[in-house]
């Protein structure tokens, strides 16, 4: 096996790439004049490009598939504030010639660590229906292992091995913070909608080499599929009260906030509005970090147009300094491993 020499976060305007990466999004297009192009998306674990094969697109579309590790021929151009290969020749690369770890993005925390913060801060949790119902999901080994794992969306935040359990966490950690500056919330479910509110994208997603949508989550999505999860764990709770089990499946039900955002119902109680806003604030700031860290144009202090955000991104000087070994925004101790956090 041997190991990357350029990524894709060294990358500069001008330089000549010959290396390889996951073929992340593969598109045949044609353009005005009828000339087919290829469009793809490439990957290693520092981040994604774009690339464009323009000459003899046909033949090259028919030598790899999405999903494959190829190695590009390319030279490196500026397109709209952004780096993109213009590709000349194309080889697809066995998994065995490479070093796999190189090409898929992690959580930069530790997976196991996460983990055992995410169950201190179930261990809090008093009420006995709701410590029981945290039981039964983190100490299913089958639910244990792809909650590690699983990222957090396909396309805007957290978007890598351990995104899900790396913002679930940081949600948590906000939750906390609220349960102690608000008066009148149930802290305990609270901290228990926090840990669960996306448990069903466990289940959405298919993260082997890329992450796709699997069939129940096009069909049905991780809300609905984390609802009825929760039912199936409940079922198994005796005695567990209706009226808890009522406002723990609204919160979960309403924490995407709005209707055209998904979500069946908008929040209506005090826990499921401060869950929906942690929630969507971790979502959004994760989403701008990952964009101002993977803006390569070391000369402009904007990144290149954010399509989700409808603006662009100014980076300034925060993409001058700060912890190099860590994510931005990341906290240099592991959240919930200070203080009385995470138990």
């Amino acid at each position: 096996m041997k190991s990357k020499a350029v990524f894709a976060k060294d990358i500069r305007t001008g330089d000549r790439v010959s290396e390889v990466f996951l073929a992340a999004e593969k598109n045949l297009a044609y353009s005005q004049k009828g000339a087919p192009y290829l469009n793809l998306r490439l990957r290693d674990r520092t981040g994604e490009l774009d690339g464009k094969v323009w000459d003899n697109a046909l033949a090259w579309d028919k030598t790899f598939k999405k999903g494959d590790l190829i190695r590009v021929q390319a030279r490196a151009q500026s397109f709209k504030n952004a780096i993109q290969l213009s590709i000349i020749e194309i080889g697809k690369v066995a998994d065995r010639e490479v070093e796999l770890a190189d090409f898929f993005p992690v959580a930069k925390g530790d997976l196991d660590e996460m983990f055992a913060a995410i169950r201190g801060y179930a261990a809090q949790v008093k009420t006995p229906c709701l410590a029981a119902l945290l039981a039964s999901f983190l100490e299913d080994e089958g639910i244990a292992a792809l909650f590690r794992r699983a990222p957090a969306a396909k396309g805007f935040h957290h978007i890598y091995i351990g995104g899900l359990l790396e913002h679930t966490l940081s949600v948590v950690r906000l939750l906390d913070r609220a349960a102690a500056h608000y008066q009148g919330i149930d802290r305990d479910l609270l901290i228990t909608g926090g840990i669960l509110h996306d448990i069903g994208k466990i289940h959405e997603f298919s993260f082997d080499r890329i992450v796709e949508y699997s069939d129940a989550g096009r069909l049905i999505g991780h809300i609905v599929m984390g609802v009825e999860m929760i039912d199936r764990k409940i079922a198994a709770i005796p005695d567990f009260p209706e009226q808890m089990a009522m406002e723990l499946r609204h919160l979960i039900l309403s924490h995407h906030g709005v209707l055209e955002y998904g979500s069946p119902k908008r929040p209506k109680t005090l826990e499921a509005l401060i869950v929906h806003y942690m929630d969507d604030l971790d979502a959004k700031v994760n989403a701008f970090q990952e964009t101002i860290r993977e803006a390569r144009d070391d000369e402009s202090d904007w990144t290149p147009y954010h399509r989700l955000f409808d603006r662009y991104i100014y980076k300034g000087r925060r993409a001058q300094g700060g912890d190099e070994g860590r994510r931005p925004g990341e906290p240099a101790e592991l959240p919930g491993q200070t203080g009385n956090e995470g138990g």
